[in-house]
Parts: C-alpha cells; structure tokens; sequence
C-alpha cells in the first residue's frame, strides 16, 4: 500500500478510518452492558429473554446505522475541505464512502449477534471468521495492486470481503441457535445502560485519539508512520488476547451463579498464565520491533518510519494496557460500570490533554506519552477495584506481579544488550534474532516467576 500509494494516501485512509471509529461512542458502553445481562438467561438456559435482549439490542445498533449515515454525510464535507492542498475533492470524498459502507453494515445487520456469540462462550467461531476475511482480503489486495488498480477499488474490495462477517454472525447465530426475533418485542429494559458511557468513551480514546489529534495537527505522514507501528503492536496484542479469548465469558457464567470461591481461583490462574504469556511476548516486542520496521519499511523515503523512541513508549503503553485486561474482563463481568466511571473519565481527558500539549514539541512520541500517561492511571484503578470489591483480596497480590515484571524486563533487557550485536539485513536473520530474544524472554520471565511465587499460576478448578 505505502510503496504503490505512498505514505500520505496511507495516513489518509487511516485518519478516514479512525474518525469513522468514532462512530462508536453512539453505543455509549451498550455491548459489554449487554453481555453481562446475557451472562444469566444463557447459563439458565431461557431463550424468551436471550431473544428479547437481542431484540432490543438490535433495534438500539439499527438506530446507530441510521445516525451514522449522517455523521458520513458531515465527513463528506469536512476531509476533503481538510486535505484540499493534498488531494482532489472527489478523491477524499470516494474514500470516506466506500471505508464506511463497512461499518454501517457491521452495525445494522451483525452487532448483535457478534455479541451474542461472545457471551455464548464461541470466541473461535468469531475468530475463524476473521481468520478467513483477512486472507481472502489480503489475497485480493495484492493481486488488485499489482494488476495497477486504484486505491478506491482495493478499499472496495477490502469492503464487500469484510461486510461477509456481520451476514455470516447473524446467519450462524440463526441456525445454531434457532434464534429468531420477529416475534420479540425488544422492549427488555437493560439496567446500568448509561453506566458503561465512561468505559466505553476512554477505549475510544485509548483506541483512536492519537491519530485524531495527528490529523488536526495535518501529519498525514507521521499519521502513516504511526499506523505502521501500530499494525506490528495490534497484531501483538491480539495474539497475546487469544491465549485467554473467550474466558471473560467462564468468569461472567460464574458470577451469574454466585460462584465465588471457584471465580476467585480462576481467576488466579486467569491472571497468572495470562500476565507470564503477556511479559513474554511483549518484552520480545520491546527489543524486535524498532529492527522489523526496518526491513518492513525497507526503501520507503518519503517519510521517516525510524523511530525507535516512539515504539519502545507505544510497546509500554500497549504493555501497560494487556496487563490491565484480566482485571477489566472481571469489571466488566461483574457489571461494576458505575462504580469505575470516574476513572474511565479521568483517562479519556488526560490521554487527550498530555497527548495535545506533547504533539507540537514532541510529534508522534508525544502522543505516545500522552498514551502511556492515561494507561498507567487506568491500569492501578482496575487492579484497586478488582482487589478490594470483587475478589476481597490485598491489591499487594497485584502489585507483586508488576514489581516482578518490571524485574523480569529489565533483566531481559541487561541480557539481550550483553549478547554480541549483529547486523539484520533481511528477514531471516530478524527471525533468528528473534528466536533468541523470545527464547532469552521466555526463560527469565518463567524462571522468575517460580522463584518468587511458587505456585504464581495457579489453576482453574474442575467445573
């Protein structure tokens, strides 16, 4: 895309992307509301209220499709007036339509059953959808690219091929469930509906603020320098998850049945296995992705992708995000919006303030700043909380484990510096390096863990 398009039209449709994102915040916490009140009617079976809180839910996601099509209308004008000195109208125009098409589909027909899913315990089933769209959409866009299509046809393409899994959830939901809402009046009132508005907003801004706040400032190539980082460190992050995918829907069927001492033990064992998979793979990326850049980036000159500042901060931020999910999953399972919302605000405002005040000086590092600041707060709320009100236990437990994995990469960091340093000139001698890096990682991460908590793991209970 970069080398065909060139780094400005890349930051263009990521910045497109990212202020469509922010369509999202109409849910105002809407979905992980939801799945907690899933949580009982599915572990008791009751199909009458399931099918009347997804009828409910569907007529809430149909209103966000409908509002939707004028926040488009409102982009059509804004971006093209926004990049006029960069791109013909026309141009800009055709990109925000045909990026948007895709969202609009997810909302009006696949939402719903997305979240149903999820809540059912069937996270493989999503994930092998997604599996299958992102190779048949990778298949597409490089041989549309090299056949010398535009950047509007490729962005269509990409579009039809993911409009596929809102059409598949609501179809297997349909047939492997016998769900069926045209009878449902979808009038089930969901309590705590507007208590997750301050969650949701901060993971919006945690998600899509940086980019805005890059686009205001018009850095549409630092906006396609940071999009690169960030396909490297989602990728990560979205393999770290899949070890544990699926478990926020265990502990939630727990709680549903008042199960707490077995909801406590799993969730050690939740928090242990998923805190050493996280040190792992993530101090791996601390010392790997500065070198992957390079060869990725690899004959690029109309930016700089170099920055090995601004990806040592991201991987921390994100770090310091996957550290937070265990205690998260277990908020939000047990429903605690309300009560964890000021901190929600407090990391939504301060993200965007330290971010804007460090942009001008700093560009794209200091909106890395700004995004490690806020999750560095958000992140010993949820530890606070989780403790104190859901598991009745000292926040100690807690912060052990982060004092040992602050340990545990700083020794992984004096070991790699020590080893001799050799050139990667290509991507075989990268895999190399990093099979010694994640091997160094993996054995000082477990060791140590041992050495200091013994039975640090813990297990999950027979159910």
């Amino acid at each position: 895309m970069i080398t065909n398009f060139g780094s400005e039209v890349n930051g263009l449709v990521h910045s497109i992307s990212e202020f469509l994102a922010y369509i999202v915040l109409l849910e105002s916490g809407f979905v992980p509301v939801v799945k907690s009140v899933l949580f009982k009617p599915i572990a008791n079976k009751d199909k009458t209220t399931i099918e009347e809180i997804l009828k409910t839910s569907e007529k809430f996601f149909r209103k966000i499709a409908y509002i939707f099509l004028v926040y488009i209308l409102v982009l059509c004008a804004v971006f093209p007036a926004m990049f006029s000195t960069q791109f013909d109208a026309i141009f800009t125009l055709s990109l925000v339509i045909i990026i948007a098409i895709n969202t609009f589909a997810e909302y009006y027909f696949g939402m719903t059953y997305k979240m149903f899913i999820e809540a059912n315990q069937k996270k493989y089933v999503l994930s092998a959808i997604q599996i299958g769209t992102v190779i048949l959409n990778t298949i597409a866009v490089i041989l549309l690219i090299h056949f010398g299509a535009s950047i509007q046809i490729v962005k269509l393409a990409s579009c039809f091929i993911f409009i596929l899994r809102p059409i598949i959830h609501n179809l297997y939901v349909k047939k492997k469930y016998e769900i069926n809402l045209k009878h449902a009046k979808g009038n089930y009132k969901i309590e705590q509906k507007w208590e997750g508005l301050a969650q949701h907003i901060a993971f919006v801004v945690h998600k899509n603020t940086d980019i805005v706040i890059l686009t205001i400032c018009g850095c549409l190539a630092d906006i396609s320098v940071y999009s690169v980082y960030l396909i490297v460190i989602n990728s990560v992050k979205n393999v770290t998850h899949s070890f544990i995918g699926g478990l926020d829907a265990t502990l939630g069927d727990m709680f549903a049945k008042g199960e707490n001492d077995k909801l406590r033990k799993s969730f050690k064992a939740y928090e242990g296995y998923y805190l050493t998979i996280a040190t792992i793979i993530f101090s791996a990326t601390l010392f790997l992705i500065t070198p992957f850049i390079v060869l990725y980036t690899k004959g690029i000159t109309d930016a700089n992708y170099i920055v090995p500042e601004f990806a040592t901060i991201m991987v921390l931020a994100e770090f310091v995000w996957a550290i937070r999910q265990p205690y998260n999953d277990l908020i939000k399972v047990a429903g605690h919006f309300r009560q964890t919302r000021v901190g929600a605000w407090v990391e939504a405002v301060s993200n965007i303030v330290v971010s804007f005040i460090l942009v001008w000086q700093f560009g794209i590092v200091g909106v890395a700043i700004g995004t490690l600041f806020a999750m560095a707060f958000r992140t010993i709320e949820f530890m606070y909380h989780a403790s104190k009100y859901i598991l009745n236990r000292s926040i100690w437990d807690s912060i052990k484990k982060i004092l040992i994995i602050s340990i545990e990469v700083g020794l992984i960091a004096i070991i790699i510096n020590a080893l001799p340093q050799t050139d990667i000139a290509n991507y075989k001698d990268w895999a190399l390096q990093a099979v010694v890096v994640t091997s160094i990682s993996s054995v000082v991460v477990i060791t140590t863990n041992f050495m200091f908590w013994g039975r640090f793991l813990g297990h999950f209970p027979k159910a």
